[in-house]
């Protein structure tokens, strides 16, 4: 039987060697922090969304992902667009500038992902993991909350 505390021990382990791998990757070679990446992957293939909507999606505060988008707001690679179901709050979209750098930072993602994951494990590993991550989600906050 498989030790519950090391399993949950190297799993934590992973991801905060994987996020800082990937993390220092990109800054290294597109001058792009993976927070700002991640962001900006998701108003790619999602325009529009609002700062409430990405923290729902990233599971994280809006207080926190308002700050972040500031940031990239301000080195001009999303802006703010009036939001015309609610004065109250703005819409998100990637500029031009901000569809280069994404497209100039995904392949470099993308194979520090390959990396770390496919030059490790087999096609059937990756799928096992994939559906175990998908049930353990799922289990512990609900497949209403899961979205990301």
């Amino acid at each position: 039987m498989t030790d519950l505390k090391r399993l949950y021990h190297d799993l934590v382990r992973f991801e905060t060697e994987l996020w800082a791998a990937v993390d220092a990757r990109l800054r290294r070679d597109c001058d792009l922090q993976l927070t700002w990446f991640e962001i900006m992957q998701l108003l790619d293939h999602r325009p529009g969304l609002r700062v409430q909507d990405i923290a729902t999606e990233f599971v994280i505060t809006v207080g926190g992902t308002s700050k972040v988008v500031d940031r990239i707001e301000k080195a001009g690679y999303c802006r703010r667009k009036p939001n015309p179901h609610d004065r109250r709050s703005a819409l998100l979209v990637l500029t031009s500038t901000g569809k280069e750098k994404l497209g100039l930072a995904a392949p470099v993602f993308e194979d520090e992902l390959e990396r770390r994951f496919g030059a490790v494990l087999g096609g059937a590993e990756l799928d096992r993991m994939a559906t175990g991550l998908k049930l353990l989600r799922a289990g512990a906050f609900g497949t209403e909350q899961l979205t990301a």
